[in-house]
């Protein structure tokens, strides 16, 4: 009569053995958290870009005390990267060698992403869904362990090169440009956009250098070509600056802003709201500050999330509103490896999106990725500001 109940107790212990076997855990995960890290520009010239880190440590910090992801609480370390590339490979030797992350994650910028890849990579160490979309971070074949977030620059200048195209055929164009990978993604993809019958309309390219303390030689450049079309791809300092001096000089020109340079607090507010009127963009989300949204239920949610987890920053702003986003996607990605949470099985969860949709995404706008593309989005939409906001265009 004993034996039916030895066999209960062995299928018990079978079952039990299984289960914990299922359980498998990379670096900075335990039964009840998993670390992680990112470095974000906090200090030094693109330091607007500083309210993506306190958005998405906003983000976990509610989702923790929600009771965290799948049972275990998510330790964000959050340090900062200043945009110097040997900073941000300071730092990160530091989340991998000292703090034993499982991953770095939204790390904030082309400049100190660029820095950290060899190493993240050489180490296999998942840089995952990183706020940068220079076409250098969709590289699976050389850089597997790099998944970038942020739509493709290519992809958003060549947004604007069809726009003009389409809308401004007679249009003579300025670009002010970063001079690194970032500015030149920008570009190619404008030529791209424009076509090769259409590169003409570029009158005239100025770059700039990070370190550069000022780009009002630059401006002055692309004034005198006569260009009547003047298109933003820089970081948020030097953008505001250019804005700026172009209503010095009383240049009036129809302006384009790339989406890292479109925030209404970061960049338009201190270069004057009255300098950006009619100006275009391109966005993948809705905006708070846009009446058309003012019913919408993510709105709401997001307005209440930033009020509470994020008091100092404005739920207007757009690297704000990014850093919201992409933290959860962050948070799918580890929600979706369950209790195989190694940095195998989030690379692989990380690239396998298929029509994923977050709060305060566009209608339209889906997250899909594969282990041969990894960029999530594939579409954009134009905007035009007005008075206090952009709104966006009927496509």
């Amino acid at each position: 009569m004993r034996i039916p109940v030895l066999i209960g107790v062995s299928a018990l212990i079978l079952s039990g053995a299984t289960a914990a076997a299922e359980k498998q855990y990379g670096p900075g995960v335990t039964d009840t958290e998993i670390k992680i890290g990112q470095t974000v520009p906090y200090s030094g010239p693109a330091s607007a870009f500083s309210s993506y880190g306190r958005v998405m440590a906003g983000y976990f910090q509610m989702l923790n005390e929600g009771g965290g992801i799948n049972g275990r609480k998510v330790n964000l370390i959050s340090l900062d990267n200043a945009f110097s590339p040997p900073k941000a490979i300071e730092q990160t030797r530091k989340l991998v060698d000292d703090d034993g992350v499982l991953a770095e994650v939204g790390t904030v910028g082309t400049v100190p992403n660029v820095a950290v890849q060899k190493y993240l990579n050489q180490n296999k160490v998942p840089q995952v869904f990183i706020s940068a979309g220079g076409r250098r971070f969709n590289d699976p074949q050389n850089f597997p362990w790099t998944v970038p977030f942020y739509p493709p620059f290519e992809m958003e200048g060549a947004t604007f090169g069809k726009f003009i195209v389409q809308k401004m055929p007679n249009a003579k164009i300025a670009v002010l440009y970063q001079n690194d990978d970032y500015g030149k993604d920008y570009l190619t993809g404008l030529k791209a956009g424009l076509g090769p019958e259409n590169t003409a309309k570029i009158v005239a390219e100025a770059s700039y250098e990070l370190s550069s303390p000022t780009v009002d030689s630059e401006v002055l450049k692309l004034k005198a070509s006569g260009a009547d079309t003047l298109i933003y791809f820089a970081t948020p300092k030097f953008a505001a600056q250019a804005i700026k001096k172009a209503n010095e000089l009383n240049w009036k020109p129809v302006q384009f802003l790339a989406s890292p340079v479109n925030s209404i607090q970061g960049v338009l507010t201190p270069a004057g709201l009255e300098n950006v009127q009619g100006a275009y963009t391109t966005q993948f989300a809705k905006q708070a500050s846009d009446p058309a949204w003012a019913d919408d239920p993510e709105v709401k949610d997001y307005v209440a999330f930033m009020k509470k987890w994020a008091p100092n920053d404005s739920p207007n702003d757009f690297i704000a509103l990014s850093g919201y986003i992409n933290a959860q996607a962050i948070a799918k990605g580890l929600r979706r490896c369950g209790d195989n949470l190694t940095r195998e099985n989030l690379l692989a969860q990380a690239t396998s999106f298929n029509k994923e949709r977050v709060g305060m995404l566009l209608p339209g706008i889906e997250l899909t990725n594969s282990k041969e593309n990894y960029s999530p989005y594939r579409r954009l939409r134009m905007a035009i500001f007005e008075k206090t906001s952009w709104k966006l265009l009927e496509e």
